[in-house]
């Protein structure tokens, strides 16, 4: 490439990213920090034709994963359509995520006239011992049957249902799983940290109900669904216009229809009936793409060599290439690192101590979101903020130099975020809709739905004022506990009307 088409790639980098910031400067850098600034931001800034680039091979990667088996994105099957919003009936849900376990009673009223809401919780949320993700699989579930068994007894649930008359049970199991049906799900590959022993390869519902059954719990596990799908299925139960499912938190994953003739993978009902499995009768069956592992080939994906640290240190290196550049799992430690490396090198918290600096994962994403948001006179909360974290007292030049970092890490994460639902909404020729979103990305850092927006539009080709249709987020339903009931509840009734 000629020297002056590399400097005008260079420059157009450079300036996208000067002309996009928020922040109003409050320091001067000097020179050497000026220089870092400058090379991080043409390694973390993603241009509009990058993003189309990604989109394009984002489509190619959910195709191979509808085509077959054993796929990057394995597009996992989910044995369920959307909701009609009349659905009705109570069900305890379990949700299992990345930091906690929560369990819900939700009480679906669907039309019922005269009902305030169309859905109730009662529910309590438990911490995840730490040991317990790294243990091993007879841990998990009987961590999880306990907790079952305390919410019998606090909600009183034993007066109401026995093992003759069972409380119907949904499992939201938010990582990767082949499901034969939609009470069966075998763990692919455990992400979010996790590596318990025992359980990959495994079907988790019936390793649930042997536990279950140990226990003498008064349940009956209808449905096992992963979060992706509950959030699409919950908000669509409230808002016909949903037409995608999406989590930008811990984690980064989708959800959407997809038509039954493109499903290549999908048995016939004829073979499935042959096989005395389920018949799934529906035009359409979401998809729970799982792409947090798009580009584990590492084909396009722009990263950086702070990425690359984040990888090799994973409990699974070369796995989750997608989610490790753009999750809020790993948004916090390209900070940290970023930090790190600078503090090796002498250019920032000279004659501090560093040690709470290089512990790992010591800081999360909401400490990104406190430093973008800090409106405090002299930025006193971002100077609190890194003492109570890393008993460290920034220099006005650091706390500049951090806040356009945390700019930066965060941008980087919104516009790659808006690259898998754009893969989608191409596919299917989607040109309006709500993405139903969950996640702490999403509806906590506060400039996450503009950023991801402002992306959509340049992959989309969006004009501001011409008046075309628009993709939209919208907060998600509880997809863990409400979209999880209302699967349990459709199956119910499928199960009612079947002949099977």
């Amino acid at each position: 490439m000629a020297p002056s088409a590399q400097q005008h790639i260079d420059d157009e980098s450079y300036s996208s990213w000067r002309q996009r910031s928020e922040l109003e400067k409050m320091a001067d850098l000097p020179p050497e920090l000026e220089e870092e600034l400058t090379t991080l931001d043409k390694d973390f800034w993603v241009s509009g034709k990058k993003l189309k680039e990604i989109v394009q091979r984002f489509r190619e990667e959910l195709d191979e994963g509808l085509s077959k088996n054993g796929q990057n994105i394995p597009m996992n099957l989910a044995w369920t359509g959307l909701p009609s919003g009349k659905e009705k009936g109570t069900v305890l849900t379990l949700d299992l995520g990345g930091t906690n376990l929560r369990v819900c009673k939700v009480t679906l009223h669907g039309d019922r006239k005269g009902a305030k809401e169309k859905s109730e919780l009662d529910q309590k949320q438990y911490k995840l011992p730490k040991d317990l993700k790294t243990g091993d699989a007879d841990g998990l579930w009987t961590f999880i049957a306990e907790k079952l068994e305390a919410f019998v007894q606090d909600k009183k649930l034993g007066e109401e249902y026995s093992k003759e008359k069972p409380m119907p049970l949904g499992f939201t199991f938010s990582y990767p799983a082949t499901q034969d049906r939609i009470d069966h799900a075998v763990l692919q590959t455990w992400t979010k940290g996790f590596d318990i022993k025992g359980v990959e390869g495994n079907d988790v519902a019936q390793q649930l109900r042997e536990k279950l059954e140990e226990k003498n719990l008064p349940f009956e596990l209808i449905c096992v669904i992963n979060d992706t799908v509950g959030a699409m299925i919950a908000s669509a139960y409230n808002d016909p216009k949903t037409i995608i499912g999406a989590i930008f938190g811990t984690g980064c994953n989708a959800a959407y229809m997809a038509s039954l003739s493109d499903i290549k993978k999908l048995p016939s009902n004829s073979e499935r009936t042959a096989n005395k499995q389920h018949v799934y009768t529906g035009d359409k069956m979401a998809i729970n793409c799982e792409y947090g592992a798009f580009d584990n080939a590492h084909r396009i994906l722009p990263r950086t060599k702070f990425d690359t640290q984040i990888d090799a240190a994973s409990p699974r290196p070369g796995e989750q290439t997608f989610e490790k550049l753009s999750a809020g799992l790993y948004l916090g430690e390209l900070f940290r690192l970023i930090l790190v490396d600078l503090a090796d090198r002498s250019l920032l918290f000279q004659s501090q101590d560093t040690s709470k600096l290089r512990e790992p994962y010591a800081i999360d994403t909401s400490f990104l979101s406190h430093l973008e948001d800090d409106e405090s006179p002299a930025f006193t909360a971002t100077r609190d903020l890194f003492s109570s974290t890393l008993s460290l007292t920034p220099t006005d030049p650091e706390v500049e130099f951090s806040r356009r970092i945390a700019e930066m890490i965060a941008v980087r994460g919104a516009r790659l975020c808006a690259c898998g639902v754009a893969a989608i909404c191409t596919k299917e020729g989607i040109r309006e809709g709500h993405v139903a979103a969950d996640g702490s990305v999403a509806n906590k850092h506060p400039k996450f739905k503009r950023r991801w927006a402002d992306a959509m539009g340049e992959i989309l080709g969006w004009e501001d004022g011409d008046g075309a249709a628009r993709i939209e987020i919208t907060s998600a339903e509880d997809g863990s506990g409400v979209g999880c009931a209302i699967v349990a509840a459709m199956e119910i009734e499928r199960r009612g009307g079947a002949k099977e």
